[in-house]
């Protein structure tokens, strides 16, 4: 029933593809295979540069891309070439991930004060997805998503990318290779999905998936929505099997 009435689906990062399974805009075994050539790619990607990812809770005045500039400064004091430093994930008011290369993390975090961020803390990821550096990533995506049949979603598929919906599978194909270079807008595409009149009722949100932190930040963006919220723990069944 949950499934026959829902009206939108959104997925983070490569969580963009279960959603346009779920949607019927991929085939299951297709997309895992996509998932695969996106991942493997990306690997190659951060391995060719050392870079990371950087989570940054700020202050309301904390201003992210002058922070981001004054690090690829500091790069090219260094002697870096073409220095990456910019926003890869809106994640909620005041929340963002910086990504790039790793002396202009280090530089944020030893300057965090000066950029009014209360909190950093590097993630434990291996390379600065979501940003330029993942630019050798792109063409082995394009190439197997040119491969795949992609049909129009069931339902309304939001994209990381501009936070909009999908409109045909032209547009899915383009902006999931754009996915690997582009910011993640999650926080915008919580206002769009939630987006109502007033007065009107949410809907019921299910996070399904191992993990419960998009209804942390969904709380963060919109607490009456979060109020419908529900997380399915996808790993429960299995466990149960075993």
């Amino acid at each position: 029933q949950v499934v026959e009435s829902c009206v939108a689906a959104a997925g983070y990062s490569v969580g963009e593809f279960a959603a346009l399974v779920f949607a019927g805009a991929l085939d299951f075994a297709e997309a895992l295979y996509a998932v695969k050539v996106r991942a493997e790619a990306m690997q190659a990607a951060s391995e060719a540069v050392p870079s990371g990812m950087l989570s940054v809770i700020g202050r309301p005045e904390a201003n992210y891309k002058y922070a981001c500039l004054e690090a690829r400064r500091h790069c090219e004091s260094l002697g870096v070439e073409n220095p990456v430093c910019e926003i890869s994930n809106y994640l909620f008011p005041d929340s963002r991930v910086i990504a790039g290369h790793l002396q202009a993390l280090e530089f944020l975090q030893q300057n965090a004060q000066k950029y009014h961020f209360t909190r950093t803390k590097m993630l434990p990821v291996s390379g600065a997805f979501h940003t330029k550096l993942m630019q050798p990533a792109v063409e082995p995506l394009a190439e197997v998503l040119k491969s795949i049949e992609i049909q129009k979603p069931l339902i309304c598929v939001y994209s990381n990318v501009d936070s909009k919906k999908y409109m045909h599978s032209k547009h899915i194909q383009k902006l999931l290779v754009k996915q690997v270079v582009s910011p993640v807008l999650w926080e915008q595409t919580m206002h769009s999905v939630y987006e109502r009149k007033q007065g009107t009722e949410f809907p019921y949100t299910y996070e399904v998936g191992p993990g419960k932190q998009l209804g942390a930040v969904l709380k963060k963006c919109n607490l009456k929505a979060w109020r419908q919220y529900s997380h399915i723990d996808v790993t429960e069944d299995e466990e149960a099997e075993e």
